[in-house]
Formats: structure tokens, C-alpha cells, sequence
């Protein structure tokens, strides 16, 4: 086997396996001399083949033309004569897993260069054992619906003119607390790429305008949003949840707030590269997911295994989630799941398919010892009749 190319797709390990057997001429001797099994030197040799089988070289197979970083072969086609190999096709495919690694690299690469917002003034009087949670969930920034369809209209313009709207008022409407977590509760945009389809299914969606526009459109009222959280709390935590229809716009969204506000001590963004996400305040536990992974019921025992010391240093726990587009909130043993409405319109899908609920979003405000003690609710009527 030439070791020379395959050493491009090994790891550390099997490097060091690599050169034993290069310089012993067995795996058996190689063996002996790492102390360890040949079965172990095996393994890891076949593991490595395959991978470089999966990127286009395997010689054993005429193989020997291997694909782009970021992409697997699909299939080889070879085509033999008398005289050997007369053409070979090869066909490949992105790799999603390795998209994705490039692509948190490239977000981390962009978060450098961005130009950094200055600290924002404190507010003057704030009550410390206080902390409004906003939940902004399903949002779908970029979705287009139509009245005649879904009830109400739904574009960029409507979107981003509500959201400010409605954070606005719920804010002057809680009480003066320390802290405000912002929680953008997944789904917040809804397209995840330049195609207007799902990231898992491929579901065609109906979007409003170019990628570019709802990605302008999204990061300039998510600022306003911060900024105006800032304006009226001393801290603020901001968290961008995991959806169904932005797996990777929550990556890119995470990296890049985090990196604007860098010189902003009062703001924090939640780092979990798992899509469950905590904040404690207190005795109080906040624990949020979008709702696609994990059913409402099963939350309460994920949080509680997932994140131990949270959940033995409080009293009161609850459960933010979203992803279903209505109302529903039950206590459990030791937590209260709430399930969040979405201010979105339906779209053309929701609407065929009959599922109707009331719009909504919530400022709940937190104790640090009692939990919930105040809650500010706002429905879209409240500003269309403003106008």
C-alpha cells in the first residue's frame, strides 16, 4: 500500500502506526513494538483505508483521484479495456459533516474582522433579584405568507417592524429587573441557505427575497434588540437557540453577536454547541430547547442529567421550547415546560395543513429565590391597531 498518500487522511495515531510499520515491515512487529494489539494496528490501518476510500483513493480499486475538502465520493464508475483502464467517472457529493466544520471555522474567521460595538451606558436603577426572560420563538425571519391564505401577511418588512415592536413594549412593561435574557428560541430565520428549502428535508419554502436581504434584515433587528435590552438592565444574556430551519444561521448568529458585542462587558452569549441550553439566576434554573430534538415530556430528565450542578444548586426550574407553534405548558417532578407561541403569520404550509394558533410572545420575569413572579404578554393586533 503506498503509506506516502495515505498518510494525508491519517490522524496523529495512525501516523505513529504508519511509521512503526515502516520501519519494523509488519504489522505484527509494529505491534510488539507500540505494546499493543495487532487487532489494534489493524483496525486502525482498515478505518483509515475506508476513509480514504470515502475521499476518492483506493489503488487496490484504481482509485486514485480524490475529491475537494468538504466533499465524499458518491460513486466510481471505471470502465476497463485489454490495455487497462480506458475511463473512470467519479461522483461525489458534499459531506455534512465536514461542511459543517468549515463552516463553524469560517464563521469563527468572519466574527475577527467585524468592528466592535462600544459599552453601552448603564441603566440608573435596576431591582438585582430580578430577570426578564424574553422568548422570541419561530420567529422566521425571511418567510413570505399571504392573507388570503394564512389570515395575515408576512414579509421582511412586517417581520422586523413587529419584533422591535413587540420586544419594546414588553420591556417598558417589566419590571425594572438587573438581568434580561434575550432567548431567540430557534427558527428565527426561516431559511438556512441560499436554496429556500428546510436543512433536512429539503422542504421548498416560501421566502422573501434573497438569502442576503434576510440575513441584513435579521442581524439589524436582533442589534436593536440588544441594544435596547442594555439600555434598561445591567446584564444581558443572549441566546441564540438551535431550530429545524436555521441548524446553521444559530451557528453563525452565535459567533457573530459574540463578537460585535466583544468590548461590551454586560453582555454574554450562551456557548453550547449542543442545541439545550441553561441559565441559572439564583435559585432559579432556566433551561431552553427549540423542540425539534426532544419532546416536551422528556426535558425535565435531560436538563437534570445534562446539566447536574444547575439543577442541585436551585429550587425552581423551567423549561422554554417552541418548534409547534402554540401554547403548552405543564409542571413536571421538579421542572415546568413551556411551550411557546410564535408573533410569525402562517405560511402557505401551516395553512394547507390546517394547524391554527393564537400569536403571541411573553417577557416572563424570574426571581432569584421564587421564580416566576410577573409576565407581559403581546399579540399582533395590539400593533396593528396602534397604526
Amino acid at each position: 500500500m503506498d503509506h506516502p498518500k495515505l498518510r494525508e487522511f491519517a490522524t496523529e495515531r495512525q501516523l505513529q502506526f504508519l511509521d512503526a510499520i515502516e520501519e519494523h515491515g509488519s504489522h505484527r512487529a509494529a505491534a510488539e513494538a507500540l505494546n499493543v494489539s495487532r487487532g489494534t494496528i489493524g483496525n486502525a490501518i482498515s478505518s483509515l483505508s475506508a476513509k480514504a476510500a470515502k475521499m476518492g483513493w483506493s489503488p487496490v480499486h484504481d482509485m486514485t483521484r480524490t475529491v475537494p475538502e468538504g466533499f465524499r465520493v458518491r460513486g466510481v464508475s471505471t470502465l476497463y479495456t485489454e490495455d487497462g483502464i480506458s475511463a473512470q467517472w467519479v461522483k461525489s457529493e458534499i459531506d455534512p459533516s465536514k461542511q459543517e466544520e468549515i463552516f463553524r471555522a469560517a464563521c469563527e474567521a468572519m466574527a475577527e474582522s467585524l468592528p466592535r460595538v462600544k459599552p453601552a451606558a448603564r441603566p440608573a436603577k435596576t431591582d438585582a433579584a430580578l430577570c426578564n426572560l424574553a422568548v422570541f420563538s419561530d420567529y422566521h425571519i425571511g418567510m413570505l405568507a399571504w392573507e388570503r391564505e394564512g389570515g395575515a401577511n408576512w414579509d421582511l418588512k412586517i417581520a422586523e417592524n413587529l419584533l422591535l415592536a413587540s420586544f419594546i413594549h414588553m420591556i417598558e412593561s417589566a419590571p425594572k429587573a438587573k438581568t434580561c435574557v434575550l432567548c431567540l428560541q430557534g427558527d428565527q430565520l426561516h431559511v438556512d441557505s441560499l436554496l429556500p428549502v428546510t436543512p433536512a428535508h429539503h422542504h421548498v419554502l416560501d421566502a422573501d427575497g434573497r438569502f442576503s436581504k434576510i440575513v441584513g434584515a435579521a442581524v439589524r433587528v436582533i442589534r436593536r434588540l440588544i441594544d435596547h435590552a442594555l439600555a434598561r438592565h445591567e446584564r444581558v444574556h443572549l441566546i441564540v437557540c438551535e431550530g429545524n430551519h436555521d441548524e446553521s444561521g444559530s451557528v453563525w448568529m452565535r459567533h457573530m453577536f459574540r463578537a460585535l458585542y466583544e468590548n461590551e462587558p454586560r453582555l454574554t452569549v450562551n456557548d453550547s454547541e449542543l442545541p439545550f441550553y441553561v441559565y441559572q439566576h439564583g435559585e432559579t434554573m432556566l433551561a431552553f430547547h427549540h423542540g425539534h430534538k426532544v419532546k416536551n415530556e422528556q426535558l425535565p430528565m435531560l436538563f437534570a442529567a445534562q446539566f447536574p450542578k444547575v439543577w442541585g444548586a436551585t429550587t425552581k426550574r423551567f423549561a422554554h421550547c417552541g418548534h409547534r407553534h402554540h401554547v403548552d405548558e405543564k409542571e413536571y417532578a421538579g421542572m415546568t415546560v413551556v411551550q411557546h407561541p410564535t408573533l410569525a403569520a402562517r405560511d402557505a404550509y401551516a395553512a394547507r395543513g390546517g394547524w391554527i394558533s393564537e400569536r403571541a410572545a411573553s417577557i416572563i420575569t424570574y426571581h432569584d429565590k421564587f421564580g416566576q413572579v410577573a409576565r407581559n404578554i403581546v399579540c399582533p393586533e395590539m400593533f396593528e391597531a396602534a397604526a
